[in-house]
């Protein structure tokens, strides 16, 4: 019997200029607001996070979602793939890294023993679907770093933010592959590249 291999899908919204975050700092993402919004960015969203059991997070991801998703995931009035990736997010398993927290409130969820590469190669012995990194581009950094990416799953804004935190820096090399492109009515490109 062969082991399955799980894929490690990383998921973020990029500027044209490679930023993750604007000039004010690493909460300075209105420009992403109205990109995310589209209805094709909503049902990207869906689409890439629906074959994963398993969602990674940073401390700062973790604590926003977890203030934010849960309610969406019971409001009869939130768009229905909002309400669709909370219901998803609420039961996936989530997996945090910190170094500050203690403990995690929300359902499903668990602090990281180790390092990014280190959790996912042993995550990837165990049975389950994808393991996707939900916007948090420390842990996708790091992932990268060590070759542990499958699969890029980029939201390209149209926005030069011309300050901020870049996703890229200098590091390995590596080809990537698109496999899909689909344009949002917000100029944005929803984009898949696999290694």
């Amino acid at each position: 019997m062969t082991q399955q291999h799980r894929r490690v899908v990383a998921n973020i919204a990029l500027s044209l200029d490679g930023r993750v975050s604007g000039r004010g700092g690493e909460y300075d993402m209105a420009w992403i607001v109205p990109h995310a919004l589209s209805a094709v960015a909503r049902a990207h969203m869906v689409k890439v996070t629906a074959p994963a059991t398993t969602a990674l997070l940073g401390r700062k991801n973790y604590q926003g979602f977890s203030g934010f998703w849960p309610a969406v995931a019971g409001d009869e009035n939130a768009h229905p793939d909002d309400r669709a990736f909370a219901q998803w997010l609420d039961g996936v398993e989530k997996v945090v890294f910190s170094t500050t927290l203690t403990d995690l409130e929300w359902g499903n969820a668990r602090l990281a023993g180790a390092d990014p590469a280190t959790v996912v190669k042993d995550l990837r012995t165990r049975p389950g679907g994808d393991i996707i990194v939900l916007a948090s581009g420390s842990v996708i950094k790091a992932l990268l770093d060590a070759g542990e990416v499958d699969r890029l799953s980029i939201t390209l804004c149209p926005e030069l933010v011309g300050g901020g935190a870049r996703l890229f820096a200098d590091g390995p090399a590596a080809s990537w592959r698109l496999v899909e492109s689909t344009p949002a009515d917000s100029g944005a490109l929803c984009l898949i590249y696999e290694r």
